[in-house]
């Protein structure tokens, strides 16, 4: 049954009041219409017709209410939505950003005096070549007023021939004071002179003789003009020969330790 007419009976039997006398009036009029063919009766007859009106009014009465009932038990409850409660984002609580460290100025640092360390030799001062390792050093006991340059000399195979040089930069003064070396002096031609700005000290090997598998020195001795001495254009240079090969080394002096 549509929505709106059921509404609308259901409206009607709500609103709906019978008319109960009109009803009976109804009623007695149609008994009283109808033709009595035997008067002895109707005495009789009298009751019976009295209580049928009534069981006749009462009869649309219950009639009339049971439609009515009828109508509004069989309209179908009201669909009802269900209420689907409003989607709601989940609250984001903000992250804290840590605020940045207040700047802070580093202290200075302390001002040290550095400890005094040896000088290492600069690899200019030291050579190797074939048979021959060779390192120049200032001595230890040079001073203000003379010095000392040192040649280590070491080789590997015995050598047939040698010819050392020191050459020792005129940087004032400097006048030759003496030399030696580790080898027999006998077996050396040694020679001490000025050349090309620079006192030279050599040592040649003589012919028929020979240096052994070692390690040895040779140094120049001299003055010089008073004062802490550079010996930056100090050099050396050692020519050599072993089992017919030849080899060479060369390099400067690392200051005095």
């Amino acid at each position: 049954m549509n929505e709106h007419i059921a509404r609308q009976l259901r409206e009607a039997a709500e609103a709906h009041q019978p008319d109960r006398a009109r009803m009976l009036a109804r009623v007695q009029r149609g008994a009283a219409g109808s033709p009595a063919r035997h008067r002895a009766r109707s005495g009789l007859r009298s009751w019976p017709r009295a209580a049928l009106a009534g069981l006749a009014t009462a009869g649309i009465l219950a009639t009339g209410g049971l439609a009515v009932a009828g109508i509004v038990r069989t309209q179908p409850p009201p669909e009802t939505t269900p209420t689907v409660p409003p989607a709601t984002s989940p609250t984001v609580t903000p992250t804290p950003t840590p605020s940045a460290p207040p700047a802070t100025s580093a202290p200075a640092p302390a001002a040290t005096t550095p400890a005094p360390t040896r000088p290492v030799p600069s690899p200019s001062t030291r050579s190797q070549n074939g048979p021959l390792w060779s390192e120049g050093s200032i001595g230890t006991h040079s001073n203000l007023y003379w010095a000392e340059n040192d040649l280590t000399l070491r080789t590997t195979q015995p050598l047939t021939t040698l010819t050392v040089e020191l050459r020792i930069a005129q940087t004032g003064d400097v006048r030759d004071t003496g030399n030696w070396r580790t080898l027999p002096s006998d077996d050396f031609t040694v020679t001490v002179q000025e050349s090309g700005g620079a006192l030279v000290y050599r040592w040649v090997l003589k012919p028929g003789r020979s240096v052994p598998v070692g390690q040895y020195e040779f140094a120049g001795q001299y003055n010089h003009a008073t004062g802490v001495r550079s010996s930056a254009n100090d050099s050396y240079r050692v020519d050599a020969q072993s089992a017919g090969s030849a080899a060479s080394v060369g390099g400067g002096f690392t200051p005095a330790r």
